[in-house]
């Protein structure tokens, strides 16, 4: 038995491609789900040819269409109006704890796809940051029933049964359901393009424990969890190879370019924003400035910048060529310069104009002659170069190559308080800041997206523990006031301001 006898071939051949190119299956699909050859396939598609009713079962079966839809040019549920009884939709995303069903699949050209969607209630999710993504258009959620927890950007709002949210869909945007029980909710999606695809925006509505985003530093560490979520484990691997300057900040950098590295606030209240990209561009050509210099692999270089954020500049250039970093306090006197220098065979410094540095380190200098260069920041000083003026002037390019210090090369020296005597040196490998991934994540409470505050200066080891290593290692921004007192009453409304996530 064939089609010509319940309408007319054409417009059955139309409707099995319109539901086709709706359905987004190729005509090598098709062929597959209705058991003949693609060759025989773009015959019944043309409708040059008569239509067995078993093809026209198989595609109503492959489309979850009645026949009749088919058959009998019920095109209008198409193209006019689609009614979906309860517990019709078809199925988007079915994972553990998750149901989502498109609520109007067949209708043709539409501006928005409804979904009817349910999240389980999960205790796992509850402390956890909320996995979000982005896609272009607009978004409504209509809760039906139980809590739901929305984040959208930096912002979080918690909705009850009837309330309502709409929303740019081109901002990080996820929830979960709270309060221990389930939530269903209703969300109609706006694409803002034809390019957006259904995956893009069902992978909106799932949340974290389904969607996982491996980070760069997953290449170096491995670790487990019990059923409540606490390390149980922590394992390292491809150490020897680690450089936290090309392995973390230029790789975020690679596949996110745009991310946010750092919130700067200087002293006198100005606001700069660092990506990822700017901090792997500033840190070639810092590096390329201070090879021109004749810093090289090995060389001492003392860094005193406060929480100036040409210290995170510095810091990365100097990891890129392989000298190692001496970050000191601005506290230092003339005698704590001259112990230091000659105890760690400093060859050059990087300081800041504040705080009388250079007169101390010019006093030291005069019992230090193994001291060749001196780096100004922030001001011009006869005797000093200009960090500001020069390092801009070169390449923003450096490449790692078999040389590039990595595993067990020196980084970074950092001399103790000296409480019971004098200070001690504590010289660390490229492999110490993997050791603060644990401090960052399961300590500070760090996430990606996420943005931490450490009030240290940078010359204390705390710096490196929490405005630095572990904190970028997570992909989470770092917030920096570059305060020279501390005033509570200036601190805390940033905190506010800025929606800083942990400290």
């Amino acid at each position: 038995m064939t089609a010509q006898t319940e309408g007319n071939l054409m417009e059955v051949a139309l409707r099995i491609k319109e539901m086709r190119e709706i359905m987004g299956f190729s005509t090598a699909e098709m062929a597959e789900k209705t058991e003949v050859s693609e060759e025989q396939y773009l015959l019944y598609e043309s409708g040059t040819v008569d239509l067995p009713f078993t093809f026209i079962h198989k595609c109503s079966q492959a489309y979850g269409v009645g026949m009749a839809d088919l058959l009998e040019g019920r095109s209008a549920k198409l193209s006019t109006y689609t009614v979906t009884r309860k517990g019709h939709g078809v199925d988007t995303a079915k994972e553990d704890g998750i149901m989502i069903q498109n609520m109007a699949p067949w209708f043709v050209n539409k501006l928005a796809e409804p979904y009817y969607v349910t999240y389980q209630y999960s205790e796992e999710l509850q402390d956890k940051p909320i996995h979000t993504t982005k896609h272009s258009g607009q978004e409504f959620d209509f809760v039906v029933s139980g809590r739901l927890k929305v984040q959208i950007g930096d912002n979080v709002e918690y909705l009850s049964e009837g309330d309502s949210i709409f929303y740019n869909s081109s901002l990080p945007h996820g929830m979960i359901a709270v309060d221990g029980r389930d939530c269903v909710f209703i969300a109609i999606v706006v694409a803002g393009g034809s390019n957006v695809k259904e995956t893009q925006i069902r992978d909106t509505l799932i949340p974290s424990r389904i969607q996982s985003r491996k980070l760069a530093i997953d290449k170096f560490v491995e670790t487990e969890t019990d059923e409540n979520g606490l390390l149980t484990s922590i394992k390292f691997k491809n150490e020897d190879k680690f450089n936290f300057a090309f392995d973390i900040v230029d790789a975020i950098s690679k596949r996110e370019a745009d991310k946010l590295a750092m919130i700067h606030i200087d002293k006198h209240g100005v606001e700069r924003r660092f990506t990822f990209r700017q901090m792997k561009r500033a840190s070639a050509q810092c590096a390329n400035y201070f090879k021109s210099l004749g810093i090289k692999k090995g060389d001492k270089v003392m860094l005193v910048l406060k929480r100036h954020y040409q210290f995170w500049f510095s810091m990365l250039a100097l990891h890129k060529l392989g000298a190692v970093a001496i970050p000191a306090t601005a506290q230092l006197q003339a005698h704590d310069f001259v112990y230091r220098f000659q105890k760690a065979g400093v060859k050059a410094i990087i300081a800041t104009a504040d705080d009388n540095v250079p007169d101390h380190v010019e006093e030291a200098e005069k019992s230090c002659p193994e001291l060749e260069l001196k780096i100004l920041v922030g001001g011009q000083r006869e005797g000093w170069r200009d960090f500001d003026e020069e390092y801009e002037l070169y390449s923003a390019h450096f490449y790692r190559t078999e040389d590039t210090p990595c595993g067990d090369d020196s980084m970074v020296m950092f001399f103790s308080s000296g409480t019971t005597g004098y200070p001690k040196i504590a010289d660390h490998s490229y492999k110490y800041a993997l050791g603060h991934y644990h401090t960052a994540k399961n300590w500070h409470g760090a996430y990606e997206d996420g943005l931490h505050f450490t009030i240290s200066e940078t010359g204390w080891g705390k710096s490196l523990w929490g405005k630095f290593y572990g904190q970028w290692m997570q992909e989470c921004a770092v917030f920096v006031y570059d305060f020279d007192r501390f005033k509570a009453e200036e601190i805390l409304p940033m905190v506010k301001k800025y929606k800083i996530k942990t400290v």
